[in-house]
């Protein structure tokens, strides 16, 4: 494993047109499409939705970001340069924040979400990983390791690389997290890790740092009392102790797939298929089920310390103090919800047929 490798990408100097192509021309490229302005934005799939400041903002299918300065009663419609599926958004300040989509897409916005630059994309993607890796393979020629099947590994895995050059931007981005205003990560398919320190000025593919030798999904990270904790497809679960540098894998609960990690109360909690939801006291070294009246799948969770709350397929929504007693809200819809937040007289979701609010019993309209 060769940490001292570097291999940066300066978004600055690898741009792309955003030229729009004309509908006549045949099916647009998605990456140089932007997102069209229309009323069916507000009904799309919505996949995340987070607060900057005081404002709400959700992302989702076409490109599509939405936004809110009236705690979701009215929904407003970003500019966005491409029409992929986003799949998360984070901001590290009222007015900065940023967002992943399939195609390598990563998003940039200094307005509080209302516009969005393309900052990297698969095609830049693929070129890093062809970069890193024969960065690595060029360091072992000089420096032999005592693995005898790590260049084995790279060539193959330089191989793979060159043919996505070759096919173009596929995989998506599923996940980005900012630890602070300078320090962040993004998270793929087919086990992506990159890190900036730099506030996403460059990016550092760290993909060979994680413990993740079948290349699994890496779906979700957070932060625990100092540790990051990730989580992906088939169980997977790594910890790392010293900001990214490395990373160790944890015992898993279970085989399938997390889609989200909260960290509420000094606790872990880790959300899977089927009902699947459970917790660690410890930091991720030891897990127990949380036991829940439903076999839905969650998606997407919240805390600020105070409430907990996990959303799921199925119009599922639950919410409590405590993680013993996480109580069912009656939603009435069956519709699927990926992400919430709270608002002052209940919670917002986001998710299928676009956002739903969660009004509390005696809360002020």
């Amino acid at each position: 494993m060769l940490n001292t490798l570097k291999p940066l990408i300066r978004l600055g100097l690898l741009g792309i047109s955003l030229t729009v192509l004309p509908l006549a021309a045949g099916l647009p490229d998605r990456l140089q499409q932007p997102s069209p302005q229309s009323d069916a934005a507000f009904s799309v799939m919505l996949t995340d939705i987070v607060r900057a400041g005081d404002r709400l903002v959700a992302v989702g299918d076409m490109g599509v970001v939405i936004y809110s300065d009236d705690q979701g009663q009215q929904w407003q419609q970003a500019s966005v340069p491409v029409t992929t599926l986003l799949t998360s958004v984070d901001f590290t300040s009222a007015e900065r924040g940023w967002a992943t989509g399939h195609d390598g897409v990563l998003l940039q916005t200094d307005d509080a979400g209302a516009n969005w630059t393309l900052k990297l994309d698969g095609y830049q993607l693929n070129e890093l990983k062809v970069t890193s890796l024969q960065a690595q393979l060029d360091s072992l020629a000089e420096t032999p390791s005592d693995d005898p099947l790590l260049e084995e590994d790279l060539m193959f895995a330089l191989e793979d690389a060159e043919f996505a050059l070759e096919e173009g931007p596929a995989n998506p981005l599923l996940r980005v997290w900012f630890r602070d205003a300078e320090t962040g990560f993004l998270l793929g398919a087919y086990g992506t890790a990159l890190k900036t320190t730099d506030a996403g000025e460059t990016w550092q593919l760290i993909s060979e740092r994680l413990p993740n030798p079948d290349q699994m999904h890496l779906n979700a990270i957070t932060m625990l009392d100092g540790a990051l904790i990730i989580a992906g497809e088939a169980g997977l679960l790594m910890r790392s102790d010293d900001q990214g540098d490395s990373w160790y894998a944890l015992p898993s609960p279970y085989q399938g797939s997390f889609f989200d990690l909260v960290a509420h109360k000094g606790k872990l909690f880790a959300l899977g298929l089927r009902g699947h939801l459970f917790v660690s006291a410890d930091g991720g070294f030891d897990w127990g089920a949380v036991p829940v009246d439903t076999t839905v799948s969650f998606m997407g969770g919240y805390s600020d310390n105070q409430q907990l709350a996990i959303a799921g397929l199925g119009g599922t929504l639950l919410s409590g103090g405590q993680y013993q007693d996480l109580t069912e809200l009656n939603t009435g819809v069956r519709r699927h919800f990926n992400a919430v937040v709270p608002i002052a007289a209940g919670w917002v979701l986001a998710g299928e047929q676009g956002i739903y609010t969660y009004q509390l019993l005696g809360a002020d309209q």
